[in-house]
This record gives C-alpha cells, sequence and structure tokens, in this order.
C-alpha cells in the first residue's frame, strides 16, 4: 500500500530533508506542486485535502492559513511550526514523551512536531517532574548550543559565505530577551509551572544540539540523588530505538574531558547523560537538530500515526 504525502513548504530546509527521508521509500508517494504555483491557495488546497499525510513546514502564520484549506477529514497534518504545540486540540509529535503517546499519535489527524530545543529539554524533564524528582515549582535554566542550519536558509547563507564574517566565528547567544518560543511547549510538555530560563547559543558548524540543565541538590527532593535520577531515565527509555541512556558520569566523556556535541549528526537518536557530583547534578542531551530536532522527528511521527515501522527511512 502506498501512502500520498505532500509537503508544503518543501523548499525550506525541514521540508527538503523531509523529502530526502522519504523519496527512498517504496510506500510513500510523493504530492509535488509545480513552482509556479507554490502560492496558488486552490493548488495547495487540492494537493493537502489529496494526501493521507501532509507535512507544514511554514511559518506559523501561513501553517494557520493551511490547515484552513483543508477539508478532508481524512488527512493527518504534522506541522513543524510553533503555531500549535501548546494547542490542548494537537497531539504533540514526541512518541517518547510519556505512556500512551504513540496511541494518541495513532488517532490524531493534527499533530505538532516540537522544536529542537525542547525535544532535549522535555526528554531530560518530563521523566522527573512525573517521577517527583524535580518539582514543578523549581526554577529551571538551560543552555543550548546549536548548529546554523536550525536557523534556515539566511542563517545558513551567512555562516557559508566567503570570507566569513568575523562575528561568525565565534559562538553568539540570542533570545536575549527571554522569550525564545520554545519556551512554551517546554512547560506545558514537562509540567512546570515556573517558566525555565532558555539560553541558545549558536555557532559555526552545521548541525548538532545538545541542551544542558544545572540542579543543586540542595533544590531538590532528599531521594533525588544521581542513582535515581538515572534508573529514573533508565526506566522511562528503557525499549526506546532513539533514546540513549549513557551510562552515569559517561565514563568515555569523562575520560577524554569534552563533550562531543555532534556525536548524534545523521542520525533520529537522543542521547541523554547524568553528571554528577556531591552537590549537583548536570542533565545533558544531544540529538541532531536536523534529525530528532525537525525532519525525523515528523517522519517518525508519521510512521507512528500510520501504523508503520517507527524506524522506516530513518
Amino acid at each position: 500500500m502506498q501512502f500520498k504525502v505532500y509537503v508544503d513548504g518543501q523548499e525550506g530546509t525541514t521540508g527538503l530533508r523531509i523529502h530526502e527521508y522519504l523519496a527512498r521509500r517504496s510506500d510513500i508517494e510523493l504530492l509535488r506542486i509545480a513552482p509556479e504555483l507554490r502560492k496558488d491557495s486552490a493548488e495547495r488546497a487540492r494537493l493537502l485535502n489529496a494526501a493521507d499525510v501532509a507535512f507544514l513546514c511554514l511559518p506559523d502564520a501561513a501553517s494557520r492559513e493551511a490547515v484552513a484549506l483543508l477539508t478532508n477529514p481524512k488527512t493527518c497534518v504534522i506541522d513543524a511550526s510553533t503555531a500549535f504545540r501548546t494547542d490542548p486540540g494537537w497531539v504533540f509529535g514526541l512518541p517518547e514523551l510519556a505512556p500512551g503517546q504513540r496511541e494518541r499519535l495513532r488517532q490524531s489527524k493534527r499533530i505538532a512536531n516540537p522544536g529542537c530545543h525542547a525535544t532535549s529539554f522535555i526528554l531530560l524533564l518530563r521523566p522527573l517532574v512525573d517521577a517527583g524528582l524535580v518539582p514543578p515549582t523549581l526554577p529551571v535554566a538551560a543552555t543550548s548550543l546549536t548548529g546554523y542550519s536550525g536557523g534556515g536558509k539566511k542563517m545558513i547563507e551567512q555562516y557559508q559565505a566567503v570570507p566569513l564574517e568575523p562575528a561568525l566565528t565565534s559562538p553568539r547567544p540570542y533570545a536575549l530577551t527571554l522569550a525564545h518560543k520554545h519556551v512554551p511547549e517546554m512547560m506545558t510538555h514537562t509540567g512546570l509551572v515556573a517558566r525555565p530560563v532558555l539560553l541558545p547559543v549558536v555557532a559555526n558548524f552545521y548541525k548538532g544540539l545538545a541542551v544542558s540543565v544545572p540542579l543543586h541538590r540542595a533544590q531538590l527532593p532528599a531521594d533525588a540523588t544521581p542513582e535515581a535520577v538515572q534508573a529514573t531515565f533508565e526506566q522511562r527509555y528503557a525499549g526506546e530505538r532513539f533514546v540513549q541512556v549513557r551510562p552515569l558520569r559517561d565514563a568515555a566523556t569523562l575520560q577524554d574531558g569534552f563533550f562531543d556535541l555532534q556525536a548524534c549528526n545523521d542520525t533520529n537518536r537522543v542521547d541523554i547523560f547524568v553528571f554528577a557530583s556531591d552537590t549537583q547534578i548536570l542533565l545533558m542531551a544531544r540529538l541532531d537538530n536536523l534529525g530528532k530536532g525537525a525532519s525525523g522527528a515528523a517522519v517518525q511521527a508519521m510512521n507512528v500515526h500510520l501504523g508503520v515501522d517507527e524506524g522506516l527511512g530513518l
């Protein structure tokens, strides 16, 4: 059986990568829009409603417009923007979020693809909040170091220009108004009620992302030991093919002395780490921001929804 799939916004970084994943599959028929009709509402509506699955790789406003064009109740929409990530009428496209999430993805026709920073943060914090090891009221801060591909075509062009602007040769913190667009979904899908401080940093490498969350043990419940945190991750992600929990105080990382931020590139994998001292715990998660952080996650959610092998094409 072939499934018809349309990518609205196929020219962008996420859309192109989804096309790459799907073009190799014999079970997918890719519907394509003629270049001259990309902004033609009638043609877009025709393709959206002809699809079994429609990916929206568009800005928020354009995604809302695309959803308004849908009249076919059988079309499943997977939206890659931030427009619907906290909408209770949409299912968050992270199968590993919590028990029962895959069934929700199978049943829903409206799936909101997670953000890259948010995916790592949520996979770190949600199990600990659920287990009572991190209070929902705890003020949490996170630093996310990412490659420039997450900034889209314009940023990619800036970083790949010759000569490179001197300001781009060093890491650049951004979102300094403390209003990053991923923060609402980070709260909604972890259960945190205190707004976390997110400091994203873009640097001069193409892809790869790592989120780090420092915790003071004095601010945690007495039973929130490093061993308990580690065991919680191992229990929550047992059997998950795309989440790998590394050993407590990962010996290979400590021996080298430096964290390999790009080790998950070209995979759909997330690696989870717990480093600790007597008084502090450092949580870290890394992924490919174009894979599990964007396009790979969208394809994985589609596979779950369609009931095919979850890793097909990934």
